[in-house]
């Protein structure tokens, strides 16, 4: 076997967004107290895994992903106390923990930035503050932020300017100082130490910035050709691999924009344990991620196949808390919702790789849109739609254009039950619940032995209990563009999955001898079948 066995690579993770999850004392904002509460329900679905979004104290400009201490808990969500019982509650379930590292920036209101503004302290050099061109009246560069507009914001107290590759209040940290690179170890070091299993690591391929000279002039994101996948970041994750996780039982995943194969790879060499790419999320999506185009299947087959044959251990994922919900944007929410669903479910769990399923996944929750520009929380979503409007784009479509971008699709409360705000919370929510809870909700998914969680809890299961499925080679099977059909073997160990990725009826080209180990439709032969039923999918032991 070509790899050595690890828990990842078993184990299913599942994403939890704290602010939305559930809400114990009724201030209308999950916190920890609520995740601890549902503890039992993520050990009944077999999850092995819990990816915590930021929990750290932020001022929330950008929902956490803006930390101004790496050692407190930010207090809506609780106190570094009940952090400390969910990890050990969480263990007593067989359930390991990771956290968001985000360390690309911190917040402006983090004391190392407030003392930067020292340009005699040594957290001046923390930051990467620069005089700008034209007599200081412009950037000091003409880089792009990923939330549009200028990376740059002048300080009037310094007369710099800083760089920020998010928003405004996201300060870039100086990678370049031997003494950020120590801080970052001293945050990883403190988290592991209390029992954290690793960390998801936050735009982690963007820290180092080879130069500070102009970009190329781009239609989104001018100036990433100098800080994206850069050699120096590859060196500054292999030191704290060495000097860090490699101390630990550890597991590594890093969110690494705009990677390819080959980059990918080098992320893999004795630095992380696998990497999140966008590829597949963005096959619905142009250059520009503002506009959409139209969904093709095989597109999305072909991207899927090729970073299954090139990189050696994948992320397996269809939505997280930046991706608008799956069924609406791969399946078909109308006519065959929980078809879709399943098949995604098995598209999912069944490629090599580790799995990571986003709350709300597994009870197929939907989109929410909005017609109402006060109910966006999202920065990026209002910061693209005030720049629409500027562009003189009318309100109606500037809105229409945000929502195929808002993140707050994602975000909307966990759908627990029929009771009011669906038992996320007893107070006024912080975002809209759905109003579809009624009907999608985890009351529903398991009081119905048909339900799309118990698809999911049975994958899972399956998962864990041969050998194949998780650590089994991978194979290609060839078929047209709109069918996905693909073997995992493990020694004499054979497994095949078949899988219809459209809402049409399809030939079959595959007539697959063998025990029917998962059927969407239930079926229980595949030797003769002709045709695959709309999102129809099927697991079978082939020897």
């Amino acid at each position: 076997m070509s790899i050595k066995e690890k828990y990842f690579h078993e184990n299913v993770v599942y994403q939890i967004y704290p602010r939305s999850y559930k809400d114990a004392n009724g201030d209308g904002v999950g916190d920890i107290k609520g995740i601890i509460s549902k503890l039992d329900y993520l050990k009944l679905l077999g999850i092995g895994i819990i990816w915590l979004s930021p929990v750290y104290e932020s001022p929330h400009d950008d929902m956490g992903y803006d930390v101004s201490n790496y050692y407190k808990i930010h207090k809506e969500y609780g106190t570094l106390e009940e952090m400390e019982l969910l990890i050990s509650e969480a263990k007593k379930r067989d359930i390991r923990i990771i956290m968001d590292l985000v360390v690309n920036h911190t917040s402006d209101e983090h004391e190392w930035f407030i003392k930067s503004k020292d340009v005699n302290s040594k957290y001046h050099d923390y930051y990467i503050w620069r005089k700008g061109r034209k007599n200081n009246t412009r950037p000091p560069n003409n880089w792009q932020s990923n939330f549009s507009g200028s990376a740059w914001k002048y300080d009037k107290d310094v007369d710099k300017w800083y760089l920020h590759l998010f928003s405004e209040k996201q300060v870039d940290l100086n990678f370049h100082n031997k003494e950020v690179i120590e801080e970052v170890k001293k945050i990883i070091k403190f988290w592991m130490d209390k029992g954290i299993y690793g960390f998801r690591c936050d735009v982690i391929n963007q820290i180092y910035k080879t130069s500070l000279d102009n970009g190329r002039q781009r239609i989104f994101l001018t100036g990433r050709e100098h800080y994206l996948n850069q050699e120096g970041n590859h060196l500054i994750l292999k030191e704290l691999q060495r000097d860090v996780f490699s101390k630990y039982d550890s597991m590594t995943v890093g969110e690494t924009f705009r990677v390819d194969f080959k980059n990918a790879n080098k992320f893999l060499d004795d630095e992380l344990d696998m990497v999140f790419q966008f590829d597949h999320v963005n096959v619905d999506r142009f250059s520009v991620p503002l506009f959409k185009k139209k969904y093709r299947p095989r597109k999305l087959k072909k991207i899927l196949f090729n970073w299954q044959k090139n990189v050696s251990w994948n992320t397996n994922y269809l939505e997280n808390h930046d991706q608008l919900r799956s069924i609406p944007r791969f399946g078909d929410e109308k006519n065959y919702y929980l078809e879709s669903a399943k098949m995604l479910a098995m598209l999912t769990l069944l490629l090599k790789g580790t799995p990571f399923i986003y709350q709300g996944q597994e009870i197929g929750m939907l989109n929410i849109g909005t017609d109402n520009l006060e109910d966006i929380k999202d920065v990026a979503a209002v910061t693209v739609y005030n720049l629409l409007r500027k562009l003189l784009i009318p309100h109606r479509l500037a809105l229409k254009l945000v929502n195929t971008i808002n993140r707050d699709n994602a975000r909307t409360p966990m759908q627990w039950d029929k009771t009011h705000n669906a038992g996320f919370t007893s107070g006024d929510p912080w975002l809209k619940v759905n109003p579809n809870y009624q009907n999608i909700n985890v009351e529903n998914n398991l009081k119905d032995p048909n339900s799309l969680f118990y698809f999911y809890q049975k994958l899972i299961k399956l998962r864990k209990e041969i050998k194949a499925l998780s650590y089994g080679n991978f194979n290609a099977l060839s078929t047209s563009g709109n069918l996905i059909a693909f073997t995992r073997t493990f020694g004499e160990d054979e497994y095949t999955v078949i899988l219809n990725l459209t809402n049409k009826k399809r030939k079959n080209p595959l007539f697959l001898r063998g025990e029917v180990i998962l059927s969407i439709y239930g079926e229980t032969n595949y030797e003769d079948k002709k045709h695959l039923a709309p999102y129809e999918g099927a697991l079978i032991k082939t020897s």
